[in-house]
Protein backbone atom coordinates (compact mmCIF):
# COMPACT_ATOMS: atom_id res chain seq x y z
CA UNK A 1 0.00 0.00 0.00
CA UNK A 2 1.24 3.30 -1.19
CA UNK A 3 1.53 5.71 2.07
CA UNK A 4 1.89 8.50 0.00
CA UNK A 5 -1.92 8.44 -0.85
CA UNK A 6 -4.25 10.75 0.48
CA UNK A 7 -7.01 8.37 2.43
CA UNK A 8 -10.38 8.72 1.24
CA UNK A 9 -9.82 11.17 -1.82
CA UNK A 10 -13.34 12.58 -3.01
CA UNK A 11 -14.45 11.99 -6.35
CA UNK A 12 -13.45 14.21 -8.80
CA UNK A 13 -17.19 14.48 -10.31
CA UNK A 14 -17.95 15.84 -6.69
CA UNK A 15 -15.86 18.75 -7.03
CA UNK A 16 -17.37 19.92 -10.26
CA UNK A 17 -21.10 19.12 -9.15
CA UNK A 18 -20.55 21.93 -5.91
CA UNK A 19 -22.60 25.34 -5.61
CA UNK A 20 -19.42 27.06 -6.43
CA UNK A 21 -16.68 24.98 -8.36
CA UNK A 22 -14.03 27.69 -7.20
CA UNK A 23 -10.84 25.79 -5.55
CA UNK A 24 -7.63 26.91 -5.02
CA UNK A 25 -4.28 24.32 -5.51
CA UNK A 26 -4.30 23.71 -2.02
CA UNK A 27 -7.87 23.31 -1.46
CA UNK A 28 -7.95 20.30 -4.57
CA UNK A 29 -4.49 18.83 -3.36
CA UNK A 30 -6.48 18.31 0.06
CA UNK A 31 -9.44 16.66 -1.89
CA UNK A 32 -6.89 14.32 -3.21
CA UNK A 33 -6.03 16.14 -6.85
CA UNK A 34 -2.11 16.36 -7.31
CA UNK A 35 -0.29 19.39 -8.99
CA UNK A 36 -0.03 17.55 -11.90
CA UNK A 37 -3.13 16.65 -12.55
CA UNK A 38 -4.26 19.96 -11.96
CA UNK A 39 -2.06 21.06 -14.66
CA UNK A 40 -3.79 18.26 -16.67
CA UNK A 41 -7.26 19.04 -16.31
CA UNK A 42 -6.53 23.15 -16.84
CA UNK A 43 -4.47 22.72 -20.20
CA UNK A 44 -6.57 24.28 -23.10
CA UNK A 45 -9.18 22.17 -24.46
CA UNK A 46 -9.42 20.45 -20.31
CA UNK A 47 -12.47 20.61 -17.96
CA UNK A 48 -11.12 22.82 -16.20
CA UNK A 49 -9.31 26.27 -15.88
CA UNK A 50 -7.19 28.65 -13.89
CA UNK A 51 -9.26 31.58 -13.32
CA UNK A 52 -6.29 33.50 -11.09
CA UNK A 53 -2.79 32.16 -9.72
CA UNK A 54 -3.53 29.45 -7.78
CA UNK A 55 -7.26 29.53 -8.04
CA UNK A 56 -8.88 26.88 -10.28
CA UNK A 57 -12.58 26.85 -11.57
CA UNK A 58 -13.90 22.98 -12.33
CA UNK A 59 -15.62 23.50 -16.00
CA UNK A 60 -14.78 25.30 -18.78
CA UNK A 61 -16.87 28.42 -20.26
CA UNK A 62 -17.43 31.79 -18.73
CA UNK A 63 -17.14 31.96 -15.13
CA UNK A 64 -20.29 33.02 -13.67
CA UNK A 65 -20.31 37.00 -11.57
CA UNK A 66 -20.76 34.62 -8.49
CA UNK A 67 -17.57 32.16 -9.42
CA UNK A 68 -15.49 35.19 -10.50
CA UNK A 69 -16.39 37.33 -6.74
CA UNK A 70 -15.33 33.60 -4.89
CA UNK A 71 -12.22 33.32 -7.15
CA UNK A 72 -10.91 36.59 -6.46
CA UNK A 73 -11.65 36.58 -2.52
CA UNK A 74 -10.00 32.95 -2.36
CA UNK A 75 -6.79 34.30 -4.18
CA UNK A 76 -6.39 37.75 -2.20
CA UNK A 77 -7.31 34.59 0.80
CA UNK A 78 -4.74 31.86 0.26
CA UNK A 79 -1.99 33.91 -1.51
CA UNK A 80 0.78 36.20 -0.44
CA UNK A 81 1.64 36.23 3.61
CA UNK A 82 1.20 38.73 6.05
CA UNK A 83 4.43 41.03 7.00
CA UNK A 84 5.58 39.49 10.50
CA UNK A 85 5.62 41.20 14.10
CA UNK A 86 3.10 44.01 13.33
CA UNK A 87 1.54 45.59 15.81
CA UNK A 88 -1.68 45.61 14.81
CA UNK A 89 -2.34 41.57 14.92
CA UNK A 90 -6.76 42.28 14.72
CA UNK A 91 -6.23 44.14 10.94
CA UNK A 92 -3.81 41.30 9.74
CA UNK A 93 -6.29 39.09 10.76
CA UNK A 94 -9.46 40.60 9.41
CA UNK A 95 -10.71 38.58 6.05
CA UNK A 96 -10.13 39.61 2.60
CA UNK A 97 -13.71 41.42 1.36
CA UNK A 98 -15.30 42.85 -1.55
CA UNK A 99 -14.80 46.64 -2.12
CA UNK A 100 -14.80 49.07 -4.54
CA UNK A 101 -17.61 48.97 -7.57
CA UNK A 102 -18.23 45.05 -7.21
CA UNK A 103 -19.04 45.70 -3.43
CA UNK A 104 -21.84 48.75 -4.49
CA UNK A 105 -23.19 46.02 -7.37
CA UNK A 106 -24.06 43.53 -4.11
CA UNK A 107 -25.17 46.33 -2.24
CA UNK A 108 -27.85 47.00 -5.21
CA UNK A 109 -26.61 50.16 -6.30
CA UNK A 110 -28.23 51.07 -9.94
CA UNK A 111 -25.80 53.21 -10.79
CA UNK A 112 -22.95 50.91 -10.52
CA UNK A 113 -21.99 48.37 -13.52
CA UNK A 114 -23.50 44.88 -13.43
CA UNK A 115 -21.23 42.70 -12.04
CA UNK A 116 -20.12 40.76 -15.38
CA UNK A 117 -19.60 43.91 -16.75
CA UNK A 118 -16.47 44.64 -14.18
CA UNK A 119 -13.13 44.09 -15.72
CA UNK A 120 -12.13 44.17 -12.37
CA UNK A 121 -13.25 43.24 -9.13
CA UNK A 122 -11.60 44.52 -6.13
CA UNK A 123 -10.73 42.95 -2.89
CA UNK A 124 -10.00 44.85 0.39
CA UNK A 125 -7.06 43.42 2.47
CA UNK A 126 -5.26 44.43 5.56
CA UNK A 127 -1.88 46.77 4.03
CA UNK A 128 0.50 44.04 5.88
CA UNK A 129 -0.38 41.38 3.25
CA UNK A 130 2.18 40.96 0.74
CA UNK A 131 0.12 40.85 -2.48
CA UNK A 132 -0.53 41.81 -5.81
CA UNK A 133 -2.88 42.40 -8.05
CA UNK A 134 -3.38 39.54 -11.28
CA UNK A 135 -6.20 38.96 -13.56
CA UNK A 136 -9.58 40.69 -12.76
CA UNK A 137 -8.66 40.57 -8.90
CA UNK A 138 -7.59 44.40 -8.00
CA UNK A 139 -6.02 44.19 -4.54
CA UNK A 140 -6.70 47.53 -2.72
CA UNK A 141 -4.63 47.65 0.70
CA UNK A 142 -5.81 49.77 3.66
CA UNK A 143 -5.27 50.34 7.46
CA UNK A 144 -8.62 50.40 9.91
CA UNK A 145 -10.43 47.81 8.04
CA UNK A 146 -13.97 47.59 8.35
CA UNK A 147 -16.25 45.19 9.64
CA UNK A 148 -17.65 43.49 6.34
CA UNK A 149 -21.16 42.80 6.00
CA UNK A 150 -22.29 40.04 4.12
CA UNK A 151 -24.51 40.28 1.19
CA UNK A 152 -25.37 37.28 -0.36
CA UNK A 153 -23.29 35.24 1.49
CA UNK A 154 -20.43 37.23 0.16
CA UNK A 155 -18.23 39.50 2.36
CA UNK A 156 -18.34 42.77 1.54
CA UNK A 157 -16.95 46.48 2.58
CA UNK A 158 -19.94 48.82 4.29
CA UNK A 159 -21.11 51.65 1.65
CA UNK A 160 -19.02 54.27 2.81
CA UNK A 161 -16.08 52.22 2.49
CA UNK A 162 -16.69 50.76 -0.77
CA UNK A 163 -18.00 54.10 -2.23
CA UNK A 164 -14.42 55.76 -1.20
CA UNK A 165 -12.84 52.96 -3.09
CA UNK A 166 -14.98 53.15 -6.17
CA UNK A 167 -14.16 56.85 -6.72
CA UNK A 168 -10.58 56.40 -5.92
CA UNK A 169 -10.22 54.90 -9.11
CA UNK A 170 -12.79 56.94 -11.34
CA UNK A 171 -12.55 60.18 -12.99
CA UNK A 172 -15.87 60.58 -14.53
CA UNK A 173 -17.82 63.19 -12.07
CA UNK A 174 -21.40 62.22 -13.53
CA UNK A 175 -20.53 59.09 -12.44
CA UNK A 176 -19.24 59.57 -9.06
CA UNK A 177 -21.87 62.12 -8.20
CA UNK A 178 -24.87 59.35 -9.21
CA UNK A 179 -22.96 56.66 -6.86
CA UNK A 180 -22.36 59.68 -3.74
CA UNK A 181 -26.41 60.49 -4.56
CA UNK A 182 -27.56 57.17 -4.63
CA UNK A 183 -25.67 56.17 -1.61
CA UNK A 184 -28.03 58.79 0.54
CA UNK A 185 -30.99 58.23 -1.46
CA UNK A 186 -31.50 54.97 -1.18
CA UNK A 187 -30.88 54.97 2.36
CA UNK A 188 -27.50 52.99 2.27
CA UNK A 189 -25.78 55.48 5.04
CA UNK A 190 -25.88 59.09 5.53
CA UNK A 191 -23.74 61.88 3.47
CA UNK A 192 -21.40 62.84 6.40
CA UNK A 193 -20.06 58.67 6.98
CA UNK A 194 -19.67 59.20 3.05
CA UNK A 195 -17.48 62.44 3.00
CA UNK A 196 -15.48 61.35 6.56
CA UNK A 197 -14.23 58.38 4.31
CA UNK A 198 -13.41 60.52 1.20
CA UNK A 199 -11.69 62.97 3.82
CA UNK A 200 -9.72 59.68 4.68
CA UNK A 201 -8.93 57.97 1.91
CA UNK A 202 -7.71 62.03 0.40
CA UNK A 203 -9.87 62.68 -2.06
CA UNK A 204 -11.48 65.80 -1.33
CA UNK A 205 -8.89 67.48 -2.94
CA UNK A 206 -10.05 66.35 -6.77
CA UNK A 207 -12.31 68.63 -8.21
CA UNK A 208 -14.99 66.61 -9.55
CA UNK A 209 -14.80 64.72 -5.92
CA UNK A 210 -15.89 68.01 -4.48
CA UNK A 211 -18.52 68.99 -6.74
CA UNK A 212 -19.89 65.30 -6.02
CA UNK A 213 -19.91 66.06 -2.38
CA UNK A 214 -21.27 69.33 -2.18
CA UNK A 215 -24.51 67.49 -4.52
CA UNK A 216 -24.51 65.19 -1.95
CA UNK A 217 -24.65 67.67 1.03
CA UNK A 218 -27.86 68.54 0.24
CA UNK A 219 -29.32 65.12 -0.69
CA UNK A 220 -28.48 64.71 2.67
CA UNK A 221 -29.56 67.73 4.06
CA UNK A 222 -33.02 68.21 2.02
CA UNK A 223 -33.85 64.00 2.82
CA UNK A 224 -32.77 64.73 6.96
CA UNK A 225 -35.18 68.21 6.62
CA UNK A 226 -38.26 66.15 4.94
CA UNK A 227 -37.58 63.22 8.13
CA UNK A 228 -37.95 66.05 10.53
CA UNK A 229 -41.05 67.55 8.70
CA UNK A 230 -42.56 64.05 9.37
CA UNK A 231 -40.99 63.39 12.89
CA UNK A 232 -43.09 66.53 14.25
CA UNK A 233 -46.02 65.55 12.23
CA UNK A 234 -46.43 61.68 12.85
CA UNK A 235 -45.57 62.07 16.89
CA UNK A 236 -48.14 65.05 17.15
CA UNK A 237 -45.35 67.74 18.48
CA UNK A 238 -46.33 71.61 18.13
CA UNK A 239 -45.68 73.29 14.69
CA UNK A 240 -42.35 75.19 14.94
CA UNK A 241 -41.32 78.03 12.59
CA UNK A 242 -39.03 76.11 10.26
CA UNK A 243 -35.83 77.33 8.74
CA UNK A 244 -35.06 80.23 10.43
CA UNK A 245 -32.44 82.66 11.46
CA UNK A 246 -32.21 83.91 15.19
CA UNK A 247 -30.61 87.47 15.74
CA UNK A 248 -30.57 89.53 19.00
CA UNK A 249 -33.21 93.20 18.14
CA UNK A 250 -30.45 95.46 16.69
CA UNK A 251 -27.48 93.25 17.62
CA UNK A 252 -25.53 90.31 16.38
CA UNK A 253 -26.45 87.17 14.01
CA UNK A 254 -27.09 84.25 16.35
CA UNK A 255 -26.86 81.37 14.08
CA UNK A 256 -29.60 79.73 11.91
CA UNK A 257 -32.12 76.46 13.06
CA UNK A 258 -34.16 74.04 11.58
CA UNK A 259 -36.71 74.27 13.51
CA UNK A 260 -37.71 76.98 16.51
CA UNK A 261 -40.52 76.95 19.01
CA UNK A 262 -40.68 80.69 20.06
CA UNK A 263 -43.22 79.91 23.14
CA UNK A 264 -41.01 76.88 24.18
CA UNK A 265 -37.49 78.80 24.07
CA UNK A 266 -36.58 75.58 21.96
CA UNK A 267 -34.97 74.88 18.88
CA UNK A 268 -33.37 72.19 16.55
CA UNK A 269 -30.55 71.73 14.72
CA UNK A 270 -29.71 68.91 11.81
CA UNK A 271 -26.24 68.02 12.28
CA UNK A 272 -24.90 67.60 8.02
CA UNK A 273 -21.87 69.71 8.22
CA UNK A 274 -19.78 68.69 5.88
CA UNK A 275 -16.41 67.41 7.63
CA UNK A 276 -13.29 68.48 7.28
CA UNK A 277 -9.35 67.18 7.94
CA UNK A 278 -8.50 70.52 10.21
CA UNK A 279 -11.62 69.48 12.05
CA UNK A 280 -10.64 66.44 13.72
CA UNK A 281 -9.40 67.83 17.26
CA UNK A 282 -11.99 70.32 17.39
CA UNK A 283 -13.81 70.81 20.17
CA UNK A 284 -15.54 74.34 19.17
CA UNK A 285 -17.80 73.36 16.47
CA UNK A 286 -20.13 76.15 14.90
CA UNK A 287 -22.92 73.88 16.64
CA UNK A 288 -21.24 74.07 19.75
CA UNK A 289 -20.61 78.19 19.41
CA UNK A 290 -24.28 77.87 19.08
CA UNK A 291 -25.23 76.19 21.86
CA UNK A 292 -23.57 78.27 24.20
CA UNK A 293 -24.62 81.48 22.45
CA UNK A 294 -28.41 80.17 22.88
CA UNK A 295 -28.12 78.34 26.24
CA UNK A 296 -27.01 81.96 27.41
CA UNK A 297 -30.55 83.46 26.32
CA UNK A 298 -32.32 80.73 27.77
CA UNK A 299 -32.78 79.08 24.45
CA UNK A 300 -32.39 74.44 24.22
CA UNK A 301 -31.00 73.80 21.58
CA UNK A 302 -31.52 70.28 20.26
CA UNK A 303 -29.28 68.80 17.95
CA UNK A 304 -30.63 66.17 15.55
CA UNK A 305 -28.39 63.55 13.37
CA UNK A 306 -29.52 62.47 10.13
CA UNK A 307 -29.32 58.88 11.02
CA UNK A 308 -31.31 59.15 14.15
CA UNK A 309 -33.96 60.73 11.96
CA UNK A 310 -34.55 57.78 9.92
CA UNK A 311 -33.35 54.86 11.63
CA UNK A 312 -35.27 55.93 15.27
CA UNK A 313 -37.68 58.98 14.58
CA UNK A 314 -39.71 58.03 17.79
CA UNK A 315 -36.76 58.44 19.79
CA UNK A 316 -35.64 61.74 18.34
CA UNK A 317 -39.18 63.12 18.92
CA UNK A 318 -38.89 62.13 22.27
CA UNK A 319 -36.25 63.80 22.84
CA UNK A 320 -37.65 67.00 21.65
CA UNK A 321 -41.11 66.88 23.58
CA UNK A 322 -38.97 66.75 26.53
CA UNK A 323 -37.30 69.47 25.42
CA UNK A 324 -40.20 71.41 25.22
CA UNK A 325 -41.96 70.06 28.51
CA UNK A 326 -39.23 71.15 30.57
CA UNK A 327 -39.53 75.11 28.91
CA UNK A 328 -42.01 75.41 32.17
CA UNK A 329 -39.65 75.17 34.80
CA UNK A 330 -37.25 77.59 33.52
CA UNK A 331 -36.99 81.18 33.06
CA UNK A 332 -38.56 83.12 30.26
CA UNK A 333 -36.16 83.35 27.83
CA UNK A 334 -34.30 86.45 26.40
CA UNK A 335 -36.41 87.82 23.29
CA UNK A 336 -34.76 87.13 19.94
CA UNK A 337 -35.58 88.21 16.77
CA UNK A 338 -36.79 85.28 14.34
CA UNK A 339 -36.63 86.13 10.31
CA UNK A 340 -36.65 83.58 7.65
CA UNK A 341 -33.76 81.89 5.83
Amino acid sequence: MNHDTPLSPLPLHHLADGRCPVLTTQQLREHGVPPVEIAERCRPGGPWQQLLPGVHLLHQGPPTSEERLHAALLYARHRGPSVPAQPRAVEAAREPMITGLAALALHGFAAAPPLLSLDRIEVLVARTRRLRSAGFAGIVRGADLPTPQEVTGVPTAPVPRALADAVAGLTDGVTVRRLLTEAVRGGHCEAAAVVRELSRARLLTRPHVVDAVDALMAEGRALAEQRLYETVRTYGLPDPLWNVDLRLPGGPYLGGVDAYWPEYGVAVAIETRTPRPSDCNRADTPRDELRERLERLGITLVRCRPRTLREAPEQQATVVRTALMAAVDREPTAYVVVLPH
